[in-house]
């Protein structure tokens, strides 16, 4: 059986512990891979690697976008439109060019009460560790529509007026949007100002609460959180 896997056994444990190491599932995975060899390997791939392939769509739209992205730069040259910077933008910031793309939603929020491109802006702001920006460009997109993009908006804002020294705001905002609201980036981010304010019990109930997701969680809903899992974990450790 173990020769059907030669000589590419070695290979299938190197792609499986190259995904390990990024994505860190149950650490048991670790000892089926290094003892089971090649079969082992393959195991781990078919159970963990396949499914996470979802996960990764946008790493092989790299080239697909960065074409638009020159369509499009060329395009506005002559077409200079709300429309084209607003792709445009959307585009960098997919492509993690925080900087280029805040330029261009400037460009469309001068022309556009809309709130999109504000919340948009301050995505890359936060990237940017412009938090006073951030602040400001998502208080307009709160006061009008406190749930938007699932309550993350009104997160994001508190964490950045938390970042910025503003406990008392960022406190009673937090407390209002968790009342509702079980996204992870969320709570951690609660969970890392109590630790910082110290508020090291409250931070771990928080922490500990992330975690506990993951025994409820359906798989693909667990593999999309791990990030967060891994870093409510560290947290936990941190302040325990």
């Amino acid at each position: 059986m173990l020769g059907l896997f030669y000589p590419y056994g070695i290979v299938l444990q190197a792609i499986a512990l190259l995904h390990f190491a990024r994505r860190r599932p149950d650490m048991y995975w670790l000892w089926i891979i290094l003892l089971g060899g090649g079969l082992g390997a393959l195991i781990y791939i078919v159970v963990e690697v396949i499914p996470d392939v979802g996960l990764v769509r946008g790493a092989f739209q790299v080239f697909p976008r960065r074409k638009r992205i020159k369509e499009l730069e060329g395009l506005i040259l002559d077409n200079p439109s709300i429309g084209n910077y607003e792709e445009l933008g959307d585009l960098y910031l997919d492509d993690q060019q925080f900087a280029r793309a805040r330029e261009c939603f400037d460009r469309v929020i001068a022309k556009t009460d809309e709130i999109d491109p504000h919340y948009r802006r301050a995505l890359c702001e936060l990237a940017l560790e412009d938090f006073t920006s951030a602040a400001a460009d998502l208080e307009p997109v709160v006061a009008r529509d406190p749930k938007y993009d699932y309550q993350r908006a009104a997160g994001l804002r508190a964490h950045a007026l938390a970042r910025l020294g503003d406990r008392e705001k960022a406190d009673a905002l937090f407390v209002q949007v968790l009342e509702t609201s079980t996204l992870s980036e969320t709570q951690y981010n609660y969970a890392c100002f109590l630790a910082d304010a110290g508020r090291g019990g409250e931070a771990r109930e928080w922490a500990e609460r992330i975690l506990r997701k993951k025994a409820t969680m359906p798989d693909y809903i667990r593999r999309r959180e791990r990030p967060w899992f891994r870093k409510a974990a560290a947290l936990f450790k941190r302040v325990r």
